[in-house]
């Protein structure tokens, strides 16, 4: 069981166990006074166990869109009260290109992608098909497109390119045309109607041995509700300019589409010369801004997922921005 220093507690008393706790603190490792961006601060699992390396000293700013983050980050900064904390609302993407244009310098970013614990038990949010619920999956309750905006406007070939883009899903084409044909009758709302539609459409064998058969629509759903691959592509851009020279980049992944994001921007930061094969001496001029610090994904041991089971797709790459002339 993963020690108690890693545990928070939610709004409603349960506990929080971040992912990947021990491997994001060995990796990332801010000294005392360091300045540290945390672009999901979620319940503020990860913030509490980076805020010990700090030792109480040095800044830690945090990013959620989730007004209900406010009351973790509240707890967090009455708990360390000698270092300047701050929270700002709204997607990462766009406050990490806020930070690095004010001037501001990180020594380490965390971004822990995807839907955090506090959203998924919270039914009435709408992110999981074991409950029913109204069809929301807003990470930011503010915005104004609801899953179920998205079901009810659509047309088939729109949300088959959704759940086989976003979810993988190889039923996309069937379940598409199940929901526009329910939808001539019935709007949906509430979120066991999308689940038995799924089912409807997906022939009985492939409903088992595969987890949830609405798993995938969910996931889907979720990322194009949130526009989730696209806040990470310009995050990634906008971390890596906030980035100090030798400060590092942690991010968190928890399916094959982020993961390749990350890891395609990683390679990409960490390239020199990119001038066709042949030439005698290169002419782009190009200079390596990265370093890879984990060459291969970092995943959860297999204590962690035996104490934690929601971590066990979770992948975490690191790099470390250069120095100049380096």
């Amino acid at each position: 069981m993963l020690p108690s220093v890693w545990r928070t507690r939610r709004a409603d008393g349960a506990p929080h166990v971040p992912v990947l706790p021990r491997e994001v603190a060995d990796l990332l490792d801010p000294r005392p006074g360091a300045t540290v961006v945390d672009g999901t601060f979620g319940a503020g699992g990860h913030a509490r166990l980076l805020a010990e390396r700090m030792e109480g000293r040095g800044a830690y700013i945090g990013i959620d869109r989730d007004p209900g983050a406010r009351d973790h980050f509240r707890r967090f900064r009455d708990d360390h009260q000698d270092m300047s904390a701050r929270l700002l609302r709204g997607d990462f993407r766009e406050r990490l290109g806020d930070l690095a244009a004010s001037g501001v310098r990180a020594d380490a970013i965390l971004l822990d992608l995807g839907v955090s614990s506090m959203q998924i038990d919270d039914a009435e949010r709408g992110f999981s098909y074991a409950t029913d619920a109204p069809l929301d999956m807003r990470m930011d309750p503010e915005a104004t497109r609801t899953a179920a905006d998205l079901l009810n406007t659509l047309d088939e070939r729109a949300l088959a390119d959704i759940f086989h883009r976003y979810g993988e899903e190889r039923f996309a084409r069937p379940i598409a045309r199940a929901i526009v044909r329910r939808r001539a009758t019935r709007r949906f709302e509430r979120s066991h109607d999308l689940v038995e539609t799924i089912r409807s459409a997906i022939p009985a064998p492939a409903q088992f041995g595969h987890g949830h058969p609405a798993k995938r629509v969910f996931q889907g759903l979720r990322i194009a509700v949130n526009d989730e691959l696209g806040a990470l592509v310009e995050g990634l851009r906008h971390a890596v300019e906030l980035l100090a020279p030798g400060g590092r980049l942690a991010v968190i992944s928890f399916h094959s589409l982020e993961d390749r994001i990350v890891k395609d921007a990683f390679r990409d930061g960490a390239q020199t010369c990119v001038c066709p094969p042949g030439l005698p001496v290169c002419r782009c001029g190009r200079v390596a801004t990265l370093r890879i610090v984990t060459p291969r994904v970092v995943r959860p041991a297999a204590d962690e997922e035996a104490d934690n089971p929601r971590s066990a797709s979770a992948r975490l790459r690191v790099a470390e921005r250069k120095e100049e002339g380096a």
